[in-house]
This record gives C-alpha cells, sequence and structure tokens, in this order.
C-alpha cells in the first residue's frame, strides 16, 4: 500500500539535545579513515579558526538518521520498516559540527512517491545549535521495497 501523499509536509517536534563529543568526533574520523588533524587536534582546529576539533562531514549523519526515526516509527504513516533500505543522502552545512555543540534536528518529510510498487520517501532533517543557529541540512532518501508477490 503506497504511503499516504498527506504526509508530504509534516515536520516533527525537534530531537533533545544531542552533545558533541571530542571522543565522538575522533572515533567516527578514525572509522572513515579521515586523518585530517582538525578532527582529533584542538590546536589544528584552532589554527583554522575553530574554537575546538571538528566533525568530518558525514559524522552528523548518526544524529539526523536517528532524528528521522520519528519518521519512521510514525503508525500513521504506515511505513514497513523491514523493508526499507537507505537511497541517498546529501548535506549542505552553514559551518561545521564542533566539539561542545549541542544539536538539535527537525525533520520534515519533503516528498514522497511510489516508483515500481516501492515507496520513496525524502526527510529533510536541519540542525541546529543550542543558540539557534542553522548549522546543516541533511536530506535522507529511504526506499521501502515492494513486498514481493505470492
Amino acid at each position: 500500500m503506497a504511503l499516504d501523499q498527506s504526509f508530504v509536509g509534516r515536520t516533527y517536534p525537534p530531537t533533545d539535545p544531542y552533545e558533541v563529543g571530542r571522543e565522538k568526533i575522533r572515533e567516527f574520523a578514525e572509522a572513515v579513515g579521515d586523518t585530517n588533524p582538525a578532527y582529533t587536534d584542538p590546536e589544528a582546529a584552532k589554527a583554522l579558526g575553530y574554537p575546538d576539533v571538528i566533525a568530518p562531514p558525514t559524522f552528523v549523519f548518526s544524529i539526523t538518521f536517528k532524528a528521522a526515526g520519528q519518521v519512521v516509527r510514525d503508525p500513521q504513516l504506515g511505513l514497513d520498516y523491514s523493508r526499507v533500505v537507505h537511497g541517498d543522502q546529501k548535506f549542505a552545512y552553514r559551518r561545521p559540527v564542533r566539539a561542545g555543540d549541542r544539536l538539535t534536528v527537525t525533520s520534515t518529510i519533503e516528498g514522497i512517491k511510489s516508483l515500481a510498487g516501492n515507496d520513496i520517501l525524502d526527510i529533510r532533517g536541519e540542525v541546529h545549535d543550542e543558540a539557534g543557529e542553522h548549522v546543516v541540512t541533511a536530506w535522507t532518501k529511504l526506499v521501502a521495497r515492494a513486498a514481493e508477490e505470492g
């Protein structure tokens, strides 16, 4: 059954703040194999004009994808998450994520379409710091595969 088009434009409440820590940034940079010293060395980050270490660009995915869970778990939407695969991801930054940031994410359904029996769900996550400054926008595309017949 196709997802309800009337959900396009629905915005979910902001998440609780997520505090970005130096160690989480270091672990993430190590996991993705990025050796940029601005991710692990506060002095290297300061030399680039940042108050503390910054996170690799894809770090924010872990925060925004978790926030998109509000959409995925919305029982009224009717998404069968057992059939979902991650289709695409993109980011538009105002500034890098920094150690010490306390970030919230507000998720909005930007689009719903059906293609060859698959439901495609586009979710926009707006990330703000505790001062209300916009940090980054993340777009996530989820594809709910069509149920197999028979």
